[in-house]
C-alpha cells in the first residue's frame, strides 16, 4: 500500500512539475522580456526573439481599401482565377513598398468580386491608392539594340565617384554583419531589394548554374566555405551584395528512363485500350524487362511518341519536376533498378528505370542588396525595348505536362492579332531572347528556338509545378481585362487603435478579475486552482498566437476572452458536480473523480458545438470574423485541456495535503 501511494504522489509531482514547466515556457514566449532579463541577470543562457503581437490593423492602425473586379467581359468559369491573379499583382506591388504583414483577401459573393486590403502602418490613403495602381500591364520586349553605352569623361566621374561611396557603405555594413550585428535587422535597414527584404533578405538555394549567384556557389565550393557571413562583398551586374550562408544540403538528380502505356481516357492518348488491357500489357513488360533490353522495349512498346530513337530516355532528373507520383517511385528505386509497382500518372502507367545518380551540393543564402552604380543608372539606359505584343493579346495561359517527362510548362495562347504579332516576332528572333514583363518586372526571358505560327506557344524551363502554377496565374493577370474599381476606403489612426488595444486588455483583465472573484468565493479551493488553471489556459493561448503567427484584431480578442469564459464554464460544471458527490457521501478523492468524470460529457459536447459554429464562421466569414473564429476556437481546444488535465491535476496535487480536505473549502456539506 505504501509502495502505491508513493508512487501516486511521484505521479502527482511529475505532473505538477510538466505543469509549472509548461506554463513557464508558453508565458517567455508571449512575454520574452522577463526570460531575457533572467538571462541577463544570471549571465548565460539562451535568449527568446521578442518579435511583439501581430497586430491588425484595427489595433495598430493604418487603411482599409475594398475594390471591385468588373468581370463583365470575362468568362464564369474564368472568373475566380483572374481575381486570384489580380490579388497576386495585387500582393507584389504591395510587397514592392515594404509595407509590414499586408492583408489582402478575395470575397466571392451575389456575383460580386471583391479583393478586401488592409495595409497596418500605411496612413497616407492616396500613397495606399498608388500602391495598389490600376489593371496589371504585362509586355513582350526585346533586348535593346544599338545602345550607346560609353559614358562621357564627366559621366565617368560621377560614376566612380558613386561607386566609391556605395562600396565605403557596403563595406561598413559587412564589417556590422561579421562583427555578430543582427544579420535581419541589418537587412531591413538596408537592402534595397524589395522582394526579399520582407523575408529577412532569403533567397534561397544556388549552384552552379544560378543566373546571379553561380559563381558564388562555385567559389563556396572550391574554398570549403562554413556557413555565416561571408566575408567580402559579392558583385553581380549593377548590385553589390553582403551574403550570408545559411546552410548547404546535397541535391540529387537521377538519370531515369520510362516506358509509357498510356490507355483510353489518358491524356494525350490515342490508343483505344482499356485502363485493365494496359495494366495487363505493364504485367507482360516486367515479365520481359531488364537494365539491358529497357530501351529496346521501349522503343517497341512505349506509347512515348520520342521514345523511338532514344529508349525512353528522360535523362537526368531533380525533385519539384515530375509530378508526384512519379517522383515518388523514381527517386525509391535504386541505381540501376526498374520499378515493379504500377506508377499512374494523368498520362497512364509508368515503368520506370533508375540508371545512375549523382549528388550536386546547393548552397541556402541570404543577402542584403546594396546599389552600384552603373553606367545605365548614369546614362538612363532601358536594357529592354517595347514590342507590338501585349497583354491585350494574350487569350489564356495555363500549366501543361510533357507527357515524355512529365516536367510542367506553361502554354499560352493568342488572339488572331496577337498570333500575327507573335509569329513575326518569332520568326525574326529566332535563337535570341524575348523577355515577358509584369508590372514593368521581368517573369520569364525564354530562348526563341523556331518561329511558332498558330497563336500558341509554350514557355519552358526548370519549373516546379508550383512555379508554373504561378507564372500562369501572373500571365492571366496581365492578359484579362479584369479592371478594379475602388469601392470605399477607410483609415485607422494610431492613437484610436493604441486606444481600442488598451480599453480591450482592460476589459480582459477586469472580466477576469470579476470571474476570478466569483470562482473564489463560490468555490473556494477549487475555485482558487481554477484562477491558476487560467493563468496557464491564458500564456498557451498566447503563445500559440506568437508560433502561429495569429494576426490579433479587436474581434481575435473578443474570442480570446469569449473563450475565457468558456474555460471558467466548464470548471463550474465540474465543481457543481464535485459539491454533489461530497453532498451524496463520498469520500473527496472519490468525488473528485466522478465530478469530472460526470462533468465530461456535458463539457465535450458544449465545446464541439461551439467548434462547429467557430469553423464555419472561419470557412465561410471574411476578415475580422476569420479572427475572432480563429481565436475562439484555439481558446476552446486549450480551455478544454486545461479544464480536465491542469484543474485536475492541481485538486489531486493539492487534496495530499490533509489540512486542505476540509470540507468547507470546497463548499459542500458535511457527509453523514
Amino acid at each position: 500500500m505504501n509502495n502505491k501511494k508513493g508512487h501516486k504522489r511521484l505521479g502527482l509531482h511529475a505532473s505538477l512539475l510538466a505543469i509549472i514547466v509548461v506554463f513557464i515556457l508558453t508565458a517567455s514566449a508571449a512575454f520574452p522580456t522577463y526570460w531575457n532579463s533572467g538571462i541577463d541577470a544570471i549571465g548565460f543562457g539562451p535568449k527568446l526573439p521578442d518579435n511583439g503581437f501581430q497586430l491588425g490593423l484595427d489595433l495598430q492602425g493604418g487603411t482599409h481599401l475594398v475594390y471591385e473586379a468588373d468581370m463583365s467581359e470575362i468568362p464564369s468559369g474564368d472568373r475566380a482565377s483572374a481575381l486570384e491573379g489580380v490579388r497576386d499583382v495585387i500582393e507584389r506591388r504591395v510587397n514592392a513598398f515594404g509595407v509590414s504583414e499586408p492583408s489582402i483577401v478575395t470575397n466571392i459573393s451575389g456575383g460580386n468580386y471583391r479583393i478586401v486590403i488592409e495595409l497596418a502602418g500605411v496612413f497616407d490613403v492616396n500613397q495606399a491608392i498608388s500602391l495598389i495602381g490600376e489593371t496589371p500591364i504585362l509586355e513582350f520586349k526585346l533586348p535593346a539594340v544599338n545602345v550607346d553605352v560609353e559614358p562621357t569623361a564627366e559621366e565617368q566621374k560621377t560614376i566612380d565617384t558613386a561607386q566609391k561611396e556605395e562600396r565605403k557603405i557596403a563595406l561598413e555594413i559587412l564589417d556590422r554583419a561579421l562583427s555578430g550585428d543582427d544579420f535581419d535587422s541589418l537587412v531591413k535597414e538596408n537592402s534595397i531589394d524589395s522582394y526579399t527584404k520582407n523575408d529577412n533578405g532569403y533567397y534561397g538555394f544556388i549552384t552552379a548554374n544560378d543566373p546571379i549567384f553561380g559563381e558564388l556557389a562555385s567559389e563556396i565550393k572550391k574554398d570549403k566555405l562554413k556557413p555565416g557571413v561571408i566575408d567580402g562583398l559579392y558583385e553581380s551586374n549593377s548590385q553589390m551584395y553582403v551574403v550570408n550562408f545559411l546552410n548547404i544540403e546535397d541535391e540529387e538528380f537521377v538519370e531515369a528512363s520510362h516506358i509509357l502505356i498510356c490507355f483510353k481516357g489518358a491524356t494525350q492518348c490515342t490508343n483505344e485500350r482499356s485502363q485493365g488491357e494496359a495494366q495487363m500489357m505493364v504485367e507482360e513488360i516486367w515479365n520481359d524487362v531488364t537494365t539491358d533490353n529497357f530501351a529496346e522495349i521501349a522503343e517497341e512498346k512505349s506509347d512515348d511518341p520520342s521514345a523511338a530513337g532514344i529508349g525512353g530516355a528522360l535523362g537526368e532528373v531533380s525533385k519539384g519536376m515530375m509530378v508526384d507520383s512519379f517522383e515518388n517511385a523514381l527517386f525509391a528505386l535504386k541505381d540501376g533498378e526498374i520499378s515493379k509497382e504500377l506508377v499512374e500518372t494523368e498520362f497512364g502507367y509508368h515503368i520506370i528505370y533508375r540508371a545512375d545518380s549523382r549528388t550536386e551540393p546547393k548552397y541556402e543564402i541570404a543577402y542584403i542588396e546594396m546599389p552600384w552604380t552603373t553606367v545605365s543608372d548614369v546614362k538612363n539606359i532601358d536594357p529592354w525595348e517595347n514590342t507590338a505584343l501585349s497583354g491585350k493579346h494574350l487569350k489564356n495561359a495555363s500549366v501543361a505536362f510533357d507527357p515524355n517527362t512529365n516536367v510542367p510548362y506553361v502554354e499560352i495562347s493568342f488572339n488572331a492579332e496577337g498570333g500575327e504579332l507573335f509569329a513575326s516576332l518569332t520568326e525574326e528572333n529566332v535563337g535570341n531572347i524575348i523577355g515577358i514583363f509584369l508590372d514593368g518586372v521581368p517573369i520569364s526571358t525564354p530562348t526563341v528556338q523556331q518561329a511558332i505560327y498558330g497563336g500558341d506557344a509554350t514557355i519552358t524551363g526548370s519549373f516546379s509545378i508550383e512555379e508554373a502554377k504561378i507564372l500562369a496565374q501572373r500571365l492571366n493577370a496581365g492578359a484579362l481585362p479584369v479592371p478594379i474599381n475602388l469601392l470605399s476606403e477607410q483609415t485607422v489612426g494610431p492613437t484610436l487603435g493604441h486606444l481600442s488595444f488598451e480599453q480591450s486588455i482592460n476589459a480582459a483583465l477586469i472580466g477576469l478579475l470579476l470571474v476570478g472573484l466569483f470562482m473564489l468565493l463560490w468555490y473556494r479551493l477549487p475555485g482558487l486552482l481554477a484562477i491558476l488553471a487560467l493563468f496557464v489556459y491564458a500564456a498557451v493561448n498566447l503563445a500559440l498566437y506568437k508560433w502561429l503567427g495569429v494576426t490579433m484584431t479587436l474581434a481575435g480578442i473578443a474570442g480570446f476572452i469569449l473563450s475565457l469564459g468558456m474555460a471558467v464554464d466548464a470548471n463550474v460544471l465540474i465543481f457543481e458536480r464535485l459539491k454533489e458527490e461530497l453532498r451524496s457521501g463520498r469520500d473527496l478523492a472519490t468525488a473528485i473523480d466522478e465530478g469530472f468524470r460526470r462533468a465530461w460529457t456535458s463539457i465535450r459536447d458544449g465545446n464541439i458545438t461551439t467548434l462547429i459554429a467557430a469553423a464555419v464562421l472561419f470557412s465561410m466569414g471574411t476578415g475580422f470574423v476569420k479572427g475572432f473564429a480563429l481565436t475562439l476556437g484555439l481558446g476552446i481546444l486549450v480551455s478544454m485541456l486545461t479544464a480536465i488535465l491542469v484543474t485536475r491535476m492541481l485538486l489531486k496535487w493539492f487534496t495530499n495535503w490533509k489540512f486542505l480536505r476540509a470540507n468547507w473549502l470546497f463548499n459542500g456539506k458535511k457527509s453523514e
